[in-house]
C-alpha cells in the first residue's frame, strides 16, 4: 500500500493581501489619470479642490469595480468602508500636518529673533523690521486669561459633571440639555454676554478678568459634556464596593469615583482649554486690545495670542504677517506643551501603575508581611482556667 506524503500549506491570515495593494495602487492611478484627462481635455474644470473631490470619488469607483471582480456581498462593502474611512483618516492628518507645518514656516522668520519673545510692540510700528518688538504682552494675556479661566471652569464643570451622574431627577436631565445646548454657543454671544452685564451694569472695567469669564462661558460647556461622559464610564462595581464597606455615597465620589476617571477628566480640561485658548471675538469685546505689556488682569486693557494673530495679519507689511504666523506658531507650542503637562498630572489610564506607584505598593505588601509575620510569631496568650 503506497503511502503519499502531502504538505499542508499553511493559510494565510492577514486581512491584507497582494491583490488588495494591487487594487489599491491600479484604482489611484485610473483615478489620477481620468481626472487629469476630465480636467485638460473633456470638460473645462478648473481648481485643485475640485481635481482633488473627483479623483476620490473616481477612485473610489474603481476600487469598488475592481474588488468585486474576486469577491462579492459583505466582503465588497467591508473593503469599500475600509478603504473610505482610511482615506478620509489620512486625509484629515494630511490636512492638519499641511496647517501645522505651513504655520511653523511662515512664522519661523519671527521666532528665530529672542526679541519675539522678550518684547511687546507699544515701541514697534509697522514698517520695523522682525529685530524690533515681540508679543511678550499677547503671552503673559494668554497665560492670565487661561488660567483665570480654568480656575472658575475646572471645579465648576467637575462638580456638574458628578452632579448630573450622581442625582437624577428632573433638574439633572435640565442640566444637562443647557449644557449640550451650550456646546455650539458662538463665541461672540458669550463675549457680549459678559460685556453686557458684568461690563455695561456691574461697571466692571475691561481687563482680562472680563475676558477670563466671556471664556469660561465656552469652556465650561466643554468640560460639563467631557466630564460627564467620562463618569459614567466608571464601573459600577467599584462604587457597588464601596457602598457595601458602609461608605457615603460622596466619599465613594472623592475616593473611588473622582481618582478613577482622573486620566478621562484631565482629557476634558484639555478639550475645554483648547477651545478656550483660541477665542478671539470675546476677547475683544471685553479685554479691549493694547500694544504694551500688561501683567495686571483686574485692571486695564490685555490682550491674547489669538487677538495678536489677528491684529498681525491684517496688515499688508509681511513683517507684520510674519509676526502673526509667528504668533499662530507660539499659540500651538504653548497647547502642545499645556497638553503635555495635563498629562503628566493626569497619570495613567486606570488600573495602570507609574514607576513610583509601583514601588510604592511592593513597599507597602512588604511592611505588610513583616508585621503579619511578626503577629503570627509572637505566643498567644490563654487564660488558665
Amino acid at each position: 500500500m503506497a503511502s503519499v506524503n502531502s504538505v499542508e500549506s499553511r493559510r494565510s491570515t492577514a486581512t491584507f493581501r497582494l491583490t488588495d495593494l494591487y487594487s489599491l495602487v491600479g484604482a489611484v492611478v485610473a483615478a489620477l489619470s481620468f481626472s487629469l484627462l476630465l480636467f485638460t481635455k473633456i470638460l473645462p474644470f478648473s481648481g485643485s479642490i475640485g481635481f482633488v473631490v473627483v479623483s476620490y470619488a473616481a477612485f473610489i469607483a474603481i476600487y469598488s469595480a475592481l474588488v468585486s471582480l474576486e469577491a462579492e456581498g459583505p466582503i465588497i462593502r467591508d473593503k469599500i468602508a475600509t478603504v473610505v474611512v482610511h482615506s478620509l483618516a489620512f486625509l484629515m492628518l494630511l490636512a492638519l500636518v499641511f496647517v501645522v507645518v505651513y504655520t511653523l514656516i511662515r512664522g519661523f522668520s519671527a521666532l528665530s529673533y529672542l526679541n519675539f519673545f522678550t518684547q511687546d510692540q507699544s515701541r514697534t510700528g509697522p514698517l520695523d523690521p522682525l529685530s524690533s518688538g515681540g508679543v511678550l504682552h499677547a503671552i503673559v494675556g494668554t497665560l492670565e486669561m487661561i488660567a483665570l479661566a480654568l480656575l472658575i471652569t475646572i471645579p465648576l464643570g467637575i462638580s456638574c459633571a458628578v452632579f448630573l451622574n450622581e442625582i437624577s431627577g428632573r433638574l439633572s436631565r435640565l442640566v444637562r440639555t443647557i449644557a449640550e445646548a451650550m456646546t455650539a454657543l458662538p463665541s461672540i454671544v458669550a463675549g457680549l454676554f459678559i460685556y453686557a452685564t458684568f461690563i455695561l451694569i456691574f461697571g466692571l472695567p475691561k481687563s482680562g478678568i472680563a475676558a477670563s469669564l466671556a471664556i469660561s462661558v465656552m469652556m465650561l460647556p466643554i468640560i460639563i459634556r467631557a466630564s460627564d461622559v467620562v463618569l459614567r464610564l466608571v464601573p459600577a462595581n467599584l462604587k457597588e464596593a464601596s457602598y457595601a464597606m458602609g461608605t457615603s455615597q460622596w466619599r465613594t465620589v472623592w475616593h473611588v469615583t473622582l481618582p478613577t476617571a482622573r486620566s478621562g477628566l484631565t482629557t476634558a480640561v484639555i478639550l475645554g482649554t483648547a477651545r478656550g485658548i483660541g477665542e478671539t471675538s470675546p476677547v475683544l469685546l471685553t479685554a479691549g486690545f493694547t500694544a504694551s505689556l500688561n501683567a495686571d488682569p483686574s485692571r486695564n486693557p490685555m490682550i491674547s495670542l489669538p487677538l495678536a494673530v489677528f491684529n498681525f495679519v491684517k496688515s499688508p507689511e509681511p513683517a507684520m504677517i510674519a509676526r502673526g504666523f509667528g504668533a499662530a506658531a507660539l499659540l500651538m507650542l504653548l497647547v502642545l506643551l499645556l497638553f503635555v503637562i495635563a498629562r503628566i498630572i493626569g497619570g495613567k489610564a486606570p488600573g495602570v501603575l507609574s514607576t513610583r506607584q509601583q514601588k510604592s505598593r511592593e513597599r507597602q505588601s512588604h511592611d505588610d508581611a513583616v508585621r503579619m509575620a511578626k503577629s503570627s510569631a509572637e505566643p498567644t496568650n490563654t487564660d488558665t482556667p
